[in-house]
């Protein structure tokens, strides 16, 4: 819980107010934060790259490749890859904002999900070694889309009131693997692709509407907890896995995303907030790198709550 307080501390001649604008957080662009939060809070992040069609596109919440481009092409029968950030563009991230004097928070996507995180950890030594008093702290948050948007949002915010570096840290420390990440998927063809499905099940499944119930794991790593037969049981699967590992609402950031499925994705949100109170909902579109492996339709539920057991 992030609470709002008077610290009159004063560190070594500056305001603490000085201090935080000496930190910066800075994240990826699986965060699938809404694009006006990032811009308006001039949050610092590095696309993936999609490839989609003979074309490299850098995922950039929606800016160059739209959303409704992207899904138009997915729903045809694109079958887009993706590739992780490179190690020379988080090198060139890090030595921009250590040459202006800043601290920087990275917050990375899942390391058993991509290889982003291990590319940053090379970046931030090479710049510590290039530049004396770098002060670069990397996170591995075990998290993807949404529900590492939760964590960056939460930083921002905690930035924006008054936290100091260290308190970000030791929050987000604190809370990763309290984070809950639900997912239904609707398309299995793209499953089959990444080798998560055989052709069998995913041919099967399809033609019982079956829909399978993925999470994060405390590792980090992607698994399949069930499957459900029936979007409006999927859908309500992710209900029932709020309830059960919700501990304090009045304070719970809820993000919801979707891949093109807004009217399910506010269907689920009014399902939550007519029986909580919780204090904002997060709503964005699934972006192209994730979207590339679970499809059209897939929508997440994420949210701080109970530590992860399995």
């Amino acid at each position: 819980m992030v609470k709002k307080r008077i610290n009159k501390q004063v560190y070594i001649g500056i305001t603490k107010e000085d201090y935080n604008m000496n930190t910066i957080i800075t994240t990826d662009s699986s965060s699938d934060l809404p694009l006006e939060y990032v811009e308006k809070n001039n949050i610092q992040t590095l696309g993936l790259i999609c490839h989609l069609e003979g074309q490299d596109y850098i995922d950039d919440f929606g800016k160059t490749l739209t959303y409704e481009e992207f899904y138009g092409k997915l729903r045809k029968g694109a079958m887009p890859t993706t590739s992780q950030i490179n190690v020379y563009r988080f090198e060139d991230l890090f030595r921009k904002y250590v040459k202006e004097g800043k601290s920087i928070i990275h917050l990375s996507m899942s390391s058993k999900i991509s290889g982003c995180y291990s590319s940053a950890i090379i970046a931030k030594k090479t710049i510590e070694e290039e530049i004396k008093g770098a002060d670069i702290t990397v996170i591995d948050t075990k998290s993807a889309s949404i529900g590492e948007g939760i964590l960056v949002y939460t930083a921002v915010e905690m930035l924006n009131g008054g936290a100091s570096k260290e308190e970000i840290i030791n929050w987000v420390e604190e809370n990763k693997l309290k984070l809950h990440h639900w997912f239904i998927v609707e398309d299995l063809i793209h499953l089959k692709r990444g080798g998560r499905l055989s052709s069998a099940k995913a041919n099967i499944g399809t033609l019982l509407q079956i829909k399978p119930l993925i999470y994060i794991d405390k590792e980090g790593n992607l698994q399949n907890l069930s499957n459900i037969r029936g979007r409006k049981k999927a859908i309500k699967s992710l209900m029932d896995k709020f309830e059960e590992n919700i501990v304090d609402t009045e304070n719970l950031v809820v993000g919801i995303s979707h891949g093109d499925c807004l009217s399910d994705a506010l269907y689920l949100k009014e399902m939550i907030l007519e029986k909580y109170n919780v204090k904002k909902v997060l709503i964005n579109h699934v972006g192209p790198v994730i979207a590339s492996h679970t499809g059209a339709g897939m929508l997440s539920l994420c949210f701080i709550g109970k530590d992860r057991v399995i």
